[in-house]
C-alpha cells in the first residue's frame, strides 16, 4: 500500500530496471535520469551504505547482498530503498534482483510502478563488461553470473511490464528506452 509521501501523481513513473550482469539496466537507469530528469537510485548503493561497516563490503556486494536474500531481511532492503524515494519524483530504481522488490515496489508506488527486463546474450554481456575491467576473465564473469544472487533475475521476467532485448550498440538500447518511455507516458497508470 502506498505511503502519503508516495501517493502517485496521475503521470508518476518508478521505472525498475532488471537483467542479468551486463544487460544494460545501469546504463538504462542511467540514462533516465539523464534524460528525464528522473531520481535514480540503486539496490547496490543502498545495499553498500546499510552495511558499508563490513570489511570488504564495496567488493563483497553479492555475497552481502546473498546474505541479506539467505537471512530473509529482503524486506529491511526493500524499505531503506523506498525511503530514498523522493515523493511526487519520476525514479529508474537500478538492480531489482528479487521477487520481494518488484513486490515491495508495486505495493508502495501502485499504478505508477513498471518493470523493464533487459536481456542480453552472455557472450554481449561479457564483452561489455571486460571493458570496465571488474571481470578480468571470461571464468570470472561466469562465477559472478553464476553467484547465487544472480539466480532469480531470470524469474523477475514473467513480473516484467515490458522486456527489451540489448543487443547492440548504445546508441540502440537509448532508441529503445525512448519508445518505452513514451509508451509508458501514453498508457498512464496500469
Amino acid at each position: 500500500m502506498s505511503t502519503p509521501l508516495q501517493q502517485p501523481r496521475s503521470d508518476r513513473l518508478v521505472i525498475g530496471t532488471t537483467g542479468r550482469i551486463g544487460a544494460g539496466k545501469t546504463c538504462a537507469a542511467e540514462y533516465l535520469r539523464s534524460r528525464a530528469g528522473f531520481q535514480y537510485v540503486r539496490y547496490s548503493q543502498v545495499l553498500s551504505d546499510w552495511r558499508a561497516n563490513e570489511p570488504g563490503s564495496q567488493s563483497r556486494l553479492q555475497e552481502i547482498g546473498w546474505d541479506v536474500m539467505a537471512r530473509g531481511m529482503q524486506g529491511e532492503l526493500n524499505r531503506r530503498l523506498i525511503a530514498q524515494i523522493a515523493p511526487d519524483a519520476d525514479v529508474a530504481v537500478d538492480g531489482l534482483r528479487h521477487s520481494l522488490d518488484v513486490e515491495s515496489l508495486r505495493s508502495a508506488f501502485g499504478s505508477s510502478f513498471r518493470l523493464l527486463y533487459l536481456e542480453s546474450p552472455q557472450e554481449a554481456r561479457w564483452n561489455r563488461k571486460k571493458v570496465n575491467d571488474k571481470y578480468w576473465s571470461l571464468d570470472a564473469f561466469r562465477r559472478a553470473d553464476s553467484h547465487p544472487v544472480e539466480q532469480r533475475i531470470e524469474s523477475l521476467r514473467s513480473s516484467a511490464d515490458m522486456v527489451l532485448r540489448n543487443e547492440g550498440s548504445l546508441e540502440d538500447l537509448y532508441t529503445t528506452l525512448n519508445e518505452a518511455f513514451r509508451q509508458f507516458r501514453k498508457a498512464g497508470p496500469v
